[in-house]
């Protein structure tokens, strides 16, 4: 199974861009989403960004991730 999770451009630079997942930055590869704009969601995979998602899409992501950390972390 792969998991993609939401993530926002905060910059970018050439083919890469930073981006914040909930606190965390990465520096990420967009090679596969030149069109990415800073302000927008992707999906993030393996360091690729290969996908843009709207940002109610992403939040509700975010919000089910959220949970399902809470949830492991009460077990």
């Amino acid at each position: 199974m792969c998991l993609a999770v939401p993530a926002l451009v905060t910059s970018i630079e050439g083919n890469e861009a930073d981006v914040d997942m909930g606190g965390v930055k990465r520096r990420i590869s967009i090679m596969l989403t030149p069109e990415v704009s800073v302000g927008d969601y992707v999906l993030l995979h393996t360091g690729y960004a290969i996908n843009i998602i709207d940002q109610e899409e992403a939040q509700h992501t975010l919000e089910l991730l959220q949970a399902m950390f809470e949830k492991s972390e009460q077990e």
